[in-house]
């Protein structure tokens, strides 16, 4: 089943059909996801917990692209769109500062990795 999409917007009133937006959140995608897969590698090869938390934060932006895409296909609704993304974001920025303040030099004794 194919939601409806909303004809190409016109004078920025709206982001579903947006091929403009679109493309953008597509590049971004395609960047996020070289992004992912990058830490997945370096996780891989280092089985830590501060590579883990890395690849953690950016597949959340790449969810975040994914919700993008489905806001601009029309499966997913505004409202949607704004408690999924502004969550997203959240969980990048807490995971980022908590790997940063659990692996600096001497802040946690028991911090390994």
């Amino acid at each position: 089943m194919r939601p409806p999409t909303a004809a190409l917007s016109v004078a920025g009133r709206g982001v579903e059909g947006s091929l403009p937006i679109l493309a953008v959140v597509v590049v971004a995608g395609i960047g996020t996801g070289l992004l992912f897969l990058v830490s997945l590698v370096a996780y891989g090869r280092r089985r830590s917990r501060r590579h883990l938390l890395i690849s953690v934060a950016v597949g959340a932006l790449l969810a975040r692209s994914v919700v993008g895409a489905g806001t601009v296909l029309g499966y997913v609704p505004m409202p949607v769109h704004h408690f999924l993304a502004h969550s997203l974001d959240f969980l990048t920025a807490a995971t980022v500062l908590y790997a940063v303040y659990a692996y600096a030099p001497g802040s946690v004794p028991n911090a390994s990795g």
